[in-house]
């Protein structure tokens, strides 16, 4: 009997030749529907929803229905297994699985935040299909997508501060939409898969590029778009070491400034 699957859900054919398209800037894209006006701030709202319906649909994802299409998903490799390391933890996750991409985010936000927090990142929900959605959860949920990830809010405020300003930063960056829930107290974030895997290739390069040379530091020089936060996490320092360094008051740079790096011994 041939699988029943949702009529948006992409084939392999279709992924590499979505990809091809994507390089080549011929997809349309995952900015805001038309009338939505893009806000940074974790409050949430209807045109919050929007983007996240929005992004699901360019990314042609399913909204699975039960846990037989859960596994078979993840045995057609459309969804990643999520397995805890000293990073981070997962708490009352019945289905331990999301969009590879949205993995990757889940393993590198978790040790940056171990890292500048000093306690492990716990992640309380991934991927739910609609059978098994609990009673408060949005009609308009993208969990069943698999793209979206709740991660609970520390009683540290320090920690709520540093997650909260790196996912300000990353949704303007257009990669994901985060909203700060209160029942339970969660963070919901929703990961757009390309954009993303995007983002962390350029981060990647930008790293290799700008490798430190010497334990004595170097330069670097600000492109269009940078932030400190982006340039301290691609050279393994932080962003008050690179103000010091530069003996910088605030946060704003702009293209084309120099910044000299911190020695990283």
């Amino acid at each position: 009997m041939k699988e029943r699957r949702n009529p948006i859900e992409l084939s392999p054919s279709r992924v590499a030749h979505g990809l091809i398209l994507l390089g080549l800037g011929l997809v349309g894209s995952l900015a805001p529907p038309p009338g939505v006006i893009l806000a940074q701030s974790l409050r949430g709202s209807s045109a919050s929803l929007d983007r996240q319906e929005h992004a699901a649909r360019v990314h042609d994802f399913t909204y699975l229905e039960s846990a037989n299409q859960v596994e078979r998903f993840v045995k057609a490799g459309y969804l990643a297994q999520v397995r805890p390391n000293r990073d981070f933890t997962l708490h009352g996750v019945s289905y331990p699985f999301v969009r590879p991409e949205a993995r990757t985010f889940i393993l590198r936000l978790s040790s940056q935040y171990r890292r500048a927090c000093g306690e492990k990142l716990v992640v309380t929900s991934l991927t739910r299909p609609l059978s098994r959605q609990p009673r408060n959860a949005s009609p308009r949920s993208v969990h069943p997508t698999g793209m979206a990830i709740d991660v609970r809010r520390s009683n540290s405020r320090a920690c709520r501060s540093w997650l909260e300003n790196v996912l300000l930063s990353l949704e303007k960056a257009g990669v994901l939409e985060a909203t700060r829930e209160s029942y339970p107290p969660h963070y919901h974030i929703a990961v757009y898969p390309q954009p993303y895997a995007r983002y962390v290739d350029q981060l990647t390069s930008r790293q290799a590029d700008s490798r430190m040379a010497s334990a004595d530091g170097e330069s670097y020089t600000v492109r269009a778009g940078d932030s400190l936060w982006e340039i301290a996490q691609t050279h393994g320092t932080t962003v008050d070491r690179i103000k010091q360094e530069n003996n910088l008051r605030g946060s704003r740079i702009y293209a084309g400034q120099r910044l000299r790096l911190p020695a990283t011994r």
